[in-house]
């Protein structure tokens, strides 16, 4: 008797409709990556009496440039572990149903650990302990 008493439908419906909101999670982030974008844009520059200082960003250009600075690690991450739990679930799902035990125990494994995220320009980003924050 093995310790797993898995449904196999059940569990592909669970990852259907998980996979749908991710997708529909991943849109909205990019919508808002360009929006925030937009936005500090369209703030315009720090200007003085003596015209406008070439290429500054405005305060609440800088503003929203922070927003995202210090959000976007976190929303990465959420990505990132969003994929390898639906991947890692259908793995294992797929060895359990061929009879492979061992295999879908390592492939819930991987699907455990920790992705590692990096942000370009971010000076290397970690992965590690969410709890910290």
């Amino acid at each position: 008797m093995t310790g797993w008493d898995v449904d196999p439908a059940g569990v592909y419906s669970v990852l259907s409709k998980a996979g749908t909101a991710a997708k529909s999670m991943s849109d909205t982030g990019s919508a808002m990556q360009g929006n925030l974008e937009e936005a500090a844009s369209a703030a315009g520059t720090l200007t003085s009496q003596y015209g406008p200082y070439s290429g500054t960003v405005g305060l609440v250009g800088s503003a929203l440039g922070k927003f995202l600075e210090a959000w976007g690690q976190d929303l990465l991450y959420i990505a990132k572990r969003t994929s390898k739990s639906l991947n890692g679930g259908d793995q294992a799902t797929r060895c359990y149903v061929a009879g492979s035990l061992e295999q879908a125990a390592n492939a819930q494994q991987e699907a455990a650990k920790e992705p590692k995220v990096d942000l370009p320009g971010a000076g290397g980003g970690h992965g590690g302990d969410r709890s910290q924050r």
